[in-house]
């Protein structure tokens, strides 16, 4: 199948990269030239501007838009627009929000265009793996890219999960999930990092692989991380960003009146982790020496 795939970063480019090698006919734009080359040499079809990218598919053209969620997402998407008549389809597969999915599905139905959310999960390992493929959308152009979306995927690993958003949503909560599984780890790693016995992490990461019930893909990664790193991490700094979607996650438990105190948790800890020095911990330390003569450290 013929598609244009417009983002080449990480995921992006094994995207194509799969695609490519599973015989579809790629088109592709960066922002950056030379990552347009590099992914080129593999099979695909190089352009330079996005108008070159458009011009190049054929009737009904389909792009892929793969950029960061946000102003770069609608930006791209208020480009795309004037390029492409009825009938065209733009899918967003980055990480944006349900809402702003909604909103724009239904600007690009004025124009004619169809629009689908591909919530997509793999990281850097999709490439071989297969990504999980979470689409929301219009049934008959979810339908016509079955093809780009099961070769993406694993065996299994596709959903039509619903109308316009539904795909986004259900990677939200993905991610939200993906917060509080990693919190947890963490923690029953520092605990183990921290014991009187002297523990090899990444042994005991693989021990837990085998039958234990705490088995993911997670815990693969935090083995091959140990293994790379030590057990002490001593070459990471604990400071840990968020991408948004826990966020996200967290606003619409909040408005749909769910208590979600692990992911919510998940996601303060992280806001912790890029304090140098706690502000909150200062005035806690202030008020037990006011009521109680404790001791406060100095800076």
């Amino acid at each position: 199948m013929q598609i244009g795939f417009i983002g080449l970063g990480k995921m992006g480019a094994n995207m194509v990269r799969r695609l490519v090698r599973n015989g579809h006919d790629v088109a592709i734009w960066n922002r950056s030239r030379e990552k347009t080359d590099e992914v080129a040499k593999e099979g695909a079809k190089p352009t330079y501007t996005v108008k070159e990218l458009v011009d190049s598919l054929t009737s009904p053209k389909r792009v892929w838009v793969m950029v960061p969620s946000g102003d770069a997402t609608e930006a791209m998407i208020d480009e795309l627009i004037p390029l492409l008549t009825k009938g065209d389809t733009i899918i967003d597969g980055g990480n944006s929000n349900f809402h702003d999915t909604i909103r724009r599905h239904e600007k690009l139905a004025g124009h004619g265009i169809h629009f689908i959310d591909a919530g997509t999960s793999g990281g850097v390992w999709g490439l071989e793996n297969g990504y999980c493929m979470m689409v929301g959308g219009d049934a008959a152009p979810v339908k016509a890219l079955e093809p780009i979306f099961i070769t993406l995927a694993p065996k299994d690993g596709f959903m039509h999960c619903g109308g316009s958003g539904a795909g986004h949503y259900v990677k939200m909560v993905h991610n939200g999930i993906e917060y509080g599984m990693m919190q947890s780890y963490a923690e029953g790693f520092e605990i183990l990092a921290k014991s009187r016995y002297k523990l090899d992490l990444a042994k005991v990461s693989d021990l837990w692989m085998q039958g234990s019930v705490v088995r993911s893909w997670l815990l693969e990664l935090a083995a091959r991380a140990f293994r790379a790193e030590g057990s002490d991490l001593k070459g990471i700094k604990g400071w840990v960003a968020d991408s948004g979607e826990g966020r996200w996650t967290v606003q619409e438990a909040i408005d749909l009146d769910v208590p979600a105190p692990l992911i919510t948790l998940s996601l303060l800890t992280r806001f912790r982790s890029r304090q140098d020095d706690s502000y909150s911990a200062k005035v806690l330390a202030a008020l037990r020496n006011q009521f109680g003569g404790h001791s406060v450290k100095s800076e």
